[in-house]
């Protein structure tokens, strides 16, 4: 089965592109099943249920989040009415939401799990230690295991694909925004990419107006940030897996532009 990730989708912009060519993407690379992260999706972050309802109404089939889950003040509504969108799992326990999802799609069951890395983020619980946790609570009802590790360094990103190669079918990292070179399949069969990237405006800093990023690193002062304008392009990559060993076979980077679709 062919799982599609995609990186952080970026304001208007990005949840636009998705709306409008999901569907395409998905018959173009003959997609089973698609992990989208939405963060960023909610303008000054986070995600509303709207937003959240039409994402999966266009073919994402789970929404995985991370540092900017609690950005807008929709998501008690959103992580607790929709099972589809999951939040880091190493959160305390007491935070609304699931920190994974699990699905039988007929031919396969498939398990989405979302965690957070801890270098140079918020201090959380163990994201190694919360994901063994799941994976042994679902282990003899998933024959897939996707994980989005939402994370800063790409140290601790791959630390964690080994740590997890060959436990689950495949890792891919979000935050950075930037898409990494790496994909790979680990030798224990564990799909891999350091980052997926971001679904967004492409002449930015991270989908934000990169004069005003430029200004503050230049003068060391606090500008208001705001969205940029532009092209947008895509970034996700696809995951191919046997069911019958949870393995991935290949991977494809993917990164384009609306006219290159």
């Amino acid at each position: 089965m062919r799982i599609l990730t995609i990186g952080d989708i970026v304001a208007s912009d990005g949840r636009e592109y998705v709306y409008n060519n999901l569907g395409k993407i998905r018959n173009k690379y003959r997609i089973d099943y698609c992990v989208a992260n939405g963060e960023n999706a909610a303008v000054t972050n986070g995600i509303t249920a709207d937003i959240a309802r039409t994402l999966i109404e266009s073919g994402v089939d789970v929404i995985t989040m991370g540092n900017h889950t609690f950005s807008n003040k929709e998501y008690p509504i959103v992580l607790e009415d929709n099972p589809r969108v999951i939040r880091p799992a190493n959160y305390p326990p007491e935070t609304e939401g699931e920190g994974y999802f699990t699905e039988d799609i007929g031919y396969a069951r498939i398990a989405v799990i979302n965690v957070m890395g801890r270098m140079n983020m918020m201090p959380l619980d163990c994201p190694f230690r919360e994901t063994e946790r799941i994976i042994e609570k679902i282990r003899d009802e998933a024959d897939v295991i996707i994980i989005d590790f939402h994370a800063e360094t790409t140290s601790e990103k791959l630390a964690f694909g080994y740590y997890f190669d060959g436990k689950a079918s495949a890792v891919f990292g979000t935050h950075t925004h930037v898409q990494t070179a790496d994909a790979q399949i680990m030798p224990k069969g564990t799909g891999y990419i350091t980052d997926v990237g971001m679904t967004g405006v492409r002449e930015s800093v991270l989908g934000v107006k990169k004069e005003a990023i430029m200004e503050m690193y230049y003068t060391r002062k606090h500008t208001r940030f705001e969205k940029a304008e532009g092209e947008v392009w895509f970034s996700g990559c696809v995951f191919d897996i046997d069911e019958k060993t949870g393995r991935t076979v290949s991977v494809e980077r993917l990164y384009f532009s609306e006219k290159e679709l």
